[in-house]
């Protein structure tokens, strides 16, 4: 059991992060000698200081505890499940591992650029070609929770190859952080530094069973339904990184090249919800024009906050209301200047009966639904955009989620799926 690990960023320490046993909250120190360097890598509420930082009340989810800075390096829903398992599989007990335990079983392995020392997963990388098809049986088999007992020697292969790579990647659906040989098809841990011949993908599995978020099963051709939006977002102007659909033994996966990952270098990363002590697991408890004024406080550029306000449209007709504020990230590079991400979990998020997903998770114009061309254009105002811009995004966004049914059926997604999503884009029209 840890209960101090050290936070390092590109192989310099920036500090130490300690919880005592009998306390709910952790504290954080800065290191004295990264203080010099005059780099804000948590600038909203653990800007550079020699002072503690301690915020009791963090204690509870999705925080458990841990300061901003290093909580996007939790395993989220799916990775605990996956470690939980691991646990059990190792005669450990669950109840004993702490959120420092966990971020010590990240070690290097994390979205972004945080390290934390000492690594305690007790596995080496695995250098070995990954086989999808069995990685997807032992995610179903670790999400229904079944006991994985009497393995030959290639199933006790995948199952350690999803404990590294499955273990890391943020979300409560199914997924892994993977390397990609596009030319030879090849797979193989995300964690490996590899050749040039493979670039760095979060694949998210087709086909697992249980698989989803809010409580809600996905629905047959979730991947598809989220690369067609992908496609849709590119023509709409909103910003984000390559995304492929890999076929495989008749399913379909979906993945997206990572932009915590440059040329295999890592780059720092933080969620808006880590860098503003914002629980994305109470919706609405920030709205679109806070989001902006946060940019503000962090001095992204005022086309950052333009592209910021393309996706909240996109959001608003497009009917993604998984719209919380770990969906919203920013990269920082080594000179510690900070700029928004591309965009990611882009895809259509609706349930009428579901307490999340009935509505937007962040306010625009102070309404969760219903939003019209005021509420867009009055949001708008408040981030700082001229008028006439904002109807010109709004206009382009609105034409080309309109044309949803032609995305749909280059992807071959049935018609009573694409006919079912396009009633809802259809109350959602906003006109201009």
């Amino acid at each position: 059991m840890n209960t101090t690990a050290e936070v390092y960023l590109w192989g310099t320490r920036v500090g130490i992060i300690h919880q005592d046993l009998d306390k709910p909250y952790a504290s954080f120190e800065y290191d004295s000698e990264f203080l010099k360097s005059g780099i804000e890598i948590s600038p909203i509420r653990m800007p550079l200081s020699n002072i503690v930082y301690e915020f009791p009340l963090l204690s509870g989810e999705p925080f458990f505890g841990m300061p901003g800075l290093v909580v996007d390096s939790l395993p989220d829903t799916f990775g605990n499940k996956v470690i939980e398992q691991w646990l059990i599989s190792q005669g450990k007990s669950i109840k004993d591992f702490t959120a420092i335990d966990r971020l010590c079983y990240t070690g290097k392995r994390g979205m972004g650029a945080l390290e934390y020392v000492p690594a305690s997963s007790e596995m080496s990388d695995i250098d070995e070609n990954i086989n999808v098809s069995e990685m997807v049986k032992f995610a179903s088999d670790v999400l229904n929770q079944r006991k994985l007992i009497t393995l030959n020697a290639q199933e006790k292969l995948t199952y350690s190859q999803l404990v590294q790579v499955g273990s890391s990647a943020g979300g409560a659906r199914a997924k892994a952080l993977i390397a990609w040989n596009e030319k030879t098809n090849e797979i193989r841990s995300g964690q490996l530094n590899l050749d040039e011949n493979y670039d760095y993908w979060l694949m998210k599995f087709d086909n697992v069973a249980k698989n989803g978020d809010h409580g809600l099963e996905d629905v047959p051709e979730y991947t598809l339904i989220e690369y067609a939006y992908y496609k849709m977002a590119l023509d709409a102007g909103i910003l984000m990184s390559d995304c492929r659909i890999y076929s495989n033994a008749g399913e379909n996966h979906f993945m997206t090249k990572r932009f915590d990952r440059i040329h295999g270098k890592k780059v720092h990363m933080q969620s808006l919800g880590a860098m503003a002590h914002i629980s994305y697991k109470e919706p609405r408890l920030c709205s679109y024009e806070m989001a902006a004024g946060y940019m503000r406080e962090i001095y992204l550029p005022m086309k950052d906050i333009e592209q910021f306000y393309s996706r909240m449209v996109f959001n608003c007709v497009a009917v993604n209301q998984d719209d919380h504020v770990k969906n919203i990230s920013f990269l920082m590079n080594r000179s510690g200047e900070w700029r928004l991400s591309p965009a990611y979990d882009v895809t259509y998020s609706y349930d009428v009966t579901n307490k999340w997903l009935s509505a937007h998770q962040m306010t625009i114009n102070g309404k969760k639904s219903n939003i019209n061309l005021t509420d867009l254009l009055m949001a708008g105002e408040n981030m700082g955009l001229k008028k006439k811009k904002c109807k010109d995004i709004i206009s382009q966004i609105s034409l080309v989620v309109s044309d949803f049914e032609k995305y749909a059926e280059e992807l071959n997604i049935r018609e009573k799926t694409f006919c079912d999503i396009k009633k809802i884009l259809d109350q959602n029209k906003v006109e201009v």
